[in-house]
């Protein structure tokens, strides 16, 4: 008797080389859904039915679950069935036509172009402080990356000459990201003058990109922290998050006509159906503008 949770572990690690966390996750929605349909083992996973998923997927919806919640969920199952189904442990994928409810799919937040100007007009750049936080937001909104990458970004990783930056991504995935202008222009004094001051005197003392006053690298927290002093100085009404700059860079170049391909590629998503949650922001946005504006709208 195999263990298919165990083989699906496997390929996640080896195959798709998926972080620790990523693999636990997709294993405890497969045991929520081996748990709530009654089987003992996963073996008894080859056996269920598309009614039974349909079921189950209700069964959460009426449970009170949220639409981005089950979306996960509906991943993870359709991930373990694919996976499946390509080793020939199944003939047919009991998860292939399953799609999650569209209805109250939730959106994610993002910034205006005019928001976000007034928010990375906001750092004070006569303080070492105020223009690294301009040279972090400049970065953020300039190549999209998430800040858990920011705050862990080697200085090393930074090409100002070829104009890149090279993050590591969800699943230990190396991406390397253009540098828009803005952004090199700040990076080149930053990195050459203000950080050796932020740290003293001894910029070999910490490898992070980005530092704090007290010479350490900085954290997520802090980021949060001061994005969130920022937009509430710039008169931004709504909370922002660092993670909402990375939702106004994708939702900013597919509006401007980047194809959707690209986008995943410097958002390091490994699915496109991921980053297609942005064609839906882009349709809401010219819904809005069509019921304002054509005469029989």
């Amino acid at each position: 008797m195999f263990d298919y949770l165990s083989l699906f572990e496997q390929y996640l690690l080896v195959e798709l080389g998926l972080a620790d966390n990523t693999r636990a996750a997709y294993l405890r929605d497969l045991r929520l859904l081996q748990k709530a349909l009654g089987l003992k083992d996963s073996e008894g996973l080859l056996a269920v039915s598309r009614r039974q998923l349909l079921a189950y997927l209700s069964q959460l919806k009426q449970s009170g679950r949220s639409s981005s919640t089950i979306a996960r969920k509906l991943a993870s199952i359709k991930a373990f069935y694919r996976f499946l189904t390509a080793e020939r442990y199944l003939r047919r994928d009991p998860a292939e036509v399953l799609e999650a409810a569209q209805k109250g799919l939730h959106l994610p937040k993002f910034l205006s172009v005019q928001e976000v100007d007034n928010l990375l007009a906001e750092p004070n750049l006569g303080t070492l402080d105020g223009y690294r936080d301009k040279t972090m937001l400049e970065t953020l909104y300039a190549t999209g990356m998430r800040v858990s990458e920011l705050v862990s970004v080697p200085l090393q990783n930074v090409d100002l000459k070829m104009q890149y930056v090279i993050v590591m991504g969800k699943g230990s995935k190396e991406r390397m990201l253009p540098l828009g202008r803005t952004a090199l222009k700040y990076l080149e004094r930053y990195i050459s003058v203000v950080r050796p001051q932020l740290l003293h005197g001894k910029p070999e003392s910490v490898q992070e990109l980005f530092v704090t006053s007290w010479g350490g690298p900085m954290t997520r927290q802090r980021v949060n922290e001061l994005i969130e002093a920022y937009a509430k100085s710039a008169g931004i009404t709504k909370r922002v998050t660092p993670h909402m700059l990375r939702h106004s860079f994708a939702t900013h170049l597919l509006n401007n006509g980047t194809d959707l391909r690209v986008v995943q590629e410097l958002l390091g998503h490994a699915d496109i159906s991921t980053t297609q949650i942005y064609t839906h922001m882009d349709m809401e946005r010219l819904r809005e503008v069509y019921d304002k504006t054509h005469p029989r709208a």
